[in-house]
């Protein structure tokens, strides 16, 4: 089973390290991390994505809760939220396949943001599964570098927005 925990935390030095070495010591996997300074530079947002049984999840969502740097940690539901993740592809690609990964490319809506004589670099964004399937289709074709970011995410609506003076 996998969570997805979104933690506003204070942008001080070091938290990053923190929550992760609280993973390390207890053993707990972290299956993707995303952070980044928030509209309030005094507070960083930390996506978390974590697998476990039902125990293993609850025991991570306390011990993060109880970090000095925390302020918040919402466990995102996939249907009251939004979730992304951006991956960059470069494909090795001849004069023949480079109408083929285009075309590819197209219909994901991705963006060639490199384009060299002998290989492509496709930027993409959405969900996990849009882009499993988007790279299941370059199956056929030489990927010589990859890069995702991991997943971002938000809450729907405003119910659940923190608040700070």
């Amino acid at each position: 089973m996998q969570r997805v925990y979104s933690l506003l935390v204070d942008n001080n030095s070091g938290v990053l390290s923190r929550i992760s070495g609280l993973f390390t010591r207890r053993g707990y996997n972290i299956d993707s991390i995303t952070a980044g300074v928030t509209a309030d530079p005094r507070f960083t947002r930390i996506t978390i994505v974590s697998s476990g049984d039902e125990i293993i999840l609850s025991q991570i969502e306390k011990q993060i809760a109880k970090l000095e740097d925390v302020i918040v940690v919402k466990v995102l539901k996939p249907e009251e939220s939004v979730y992304r993740e951006l991956i960059l592809v470069k494909i090795r690609a001849n004069a023949q396949q480079r109408s083929e990964i285009v075309s590819i490319a197209d219909i994901f809506r991705a963006k060639i943001v490199d384009a060299e004589r002998e290989s492509l670099v496709i930027e993409l964004t959405g969900t996990q599964s849009k882009l499993e399937a988007f790279l299941q289709l370059l199956d056929g074709y030489e990927i010589l570098e990859l890069a995702r970011t991991g997943i971002a995410g938000l809450s729907r609506g405003i119910k659940d927005v923190t608040f700070i003076e």
